[in-house]
């Protein structure tokens, strides 16, 4: 008998009515649509892709605060919308930059709390508290209030009310947001030693850090705009573009040539410009790297001098350039091609 996955998704749909429409034809925005993800247990899954992807809706579905417009899903081999009680008592959910808690109470009081909304006997979660907060690296702010915590901290805080529980299934939505880049080590690290001693444990990520995806997933979903576009290994997503030529140039400044000179070269499948003091960054993902030529003869033609040049290995953004047409920061930015 195969094992029952900890997360699955079928043809999973949200639509959210937009108020201000007329009744006769109401708005309407599609946040998810067609879903289909299949997350083992013991795997740490990512999801990775803009803000406004629907990476957020999705989790919402999956830990019952939202119920699907169509479709299916299941958490733990229980259905989100007819048995949610099951799937809550076997669940938990941090979100980046979130502020749960109460300022009065200390750090150690405000984890008591929510343990006792899960029924863990209060030794035991005592026990727990100090043990998590010594690994974040909090174990000095146990009877701090949590007012007085900076948000890297409170963050901090929140993650180890998230992994507390020793829930069968984590959803981790964004867990990094805002944190420095010293503090998100340390959450990084975390979740992966946590992960590392039980294979009873899941963990669904959300990230539209590429790094964290790389470093963190086993598998991961690229998601844009509702659907879910790529699952695989980062390895292998990455593989898909082995036979693109990915090159990153430094040339002295264009000096009022348009950046699109670069980017209708034929052969160009993606181009970005980054101006920096006295030269700027030119990266090419080239359908070949013949095309590497072309791309020379029109920095020469404009009197433009290439300074340093570099082939480098494909990543996980550009995975997602090549299948939807702009860079994550792009996306996010509201720019269309």
């Amino acid at each position: 008998m195969s094992e029952i996955p900890a997360i699955q998704t079928e043809a999973l749909t949200r639509v959210y009515k937009i108020r201000g429409g007329k009744k006769s034809d109401p708005k309407e925005l599609v946040a998810l649509k067609d879903v289909n993800i299949q997350v083992s247990r013991s795997e740490l899954f990512g999801l990775l892709g803009p803000n406004g992807a629907g990476k957020t809706t999705l989790i919402k579905v999956l830990t019952t605060l939202l119920a699907p417009t169509a479709g299916r899903a299941c958490v733990a081999g229980f259905d989100v919308t007819k048995e949610p009680h099951e799937i809550r008592a076997r669940i938990n959910m941090v979100s980046g930059g979130e502020s749960s808690g109460y300022g009065l109470l200390t750090v150690r009081e405000n984890l008591w709390m929510f343990s006792q909304f899960y029924g863990i006997p209060s030794k035991e979660a005592n026990r727990r508290i100090k043990e998590l907060l010594e690994v974040v690296g909090l174990g000095d702010r146990i009877n701090t209030k949590s007012s007085d915590l900076s948000s890297g901290l409170r963050q901090k805080m929140n993650i180890v009310r998230g992994f507390m529980t020793s829930p069968e299934v984590l959803f981790l939505d964004e867990p990094t947001l805002g944190l420095d880049v010293g503090a998100a080590r340390d959450v990084r690290r975390f979740i992966r030693e946590w992960m590392g001693e039980s294979r009873d444990r899941t963990i669904l990520l959300t990230t539209h850090y590429m790094v964290e995806a790389e470093q963190l997933c086993d598998r991961v979903a690229i998601i844009n705009e509702g659907r879910v576009l790529a699952c695989d290994t980062p390895a292998a997503l990455k593989h898909q573009l082995q036979e693109a030529a990915i090159f990153q140039l430094q040339v002295s400044p264009l000096d009022g040539v348009p950046p699109e000179t670069f980017e209708h070269i034929r052969g160009v499948r993606h181009f970005t410009y980054s101006p920096q003091d006295g030269f700027a960054t030119l990266e090419f993902i080239l359908e070949e790297e013949d095309v590497l030529a072309a791309v020379v003869n029109q920095l020469t033609a404009h009197d433009i001098h290439l300074q340093n040049l570099e082939k480098r290995e494909p990543s996980l953004e550009d995975v997602f350039v090549h299948l939807v047409g702009m860079s994550m920061e792009e996306v996010e930015r509201g720019e269309s091609n």
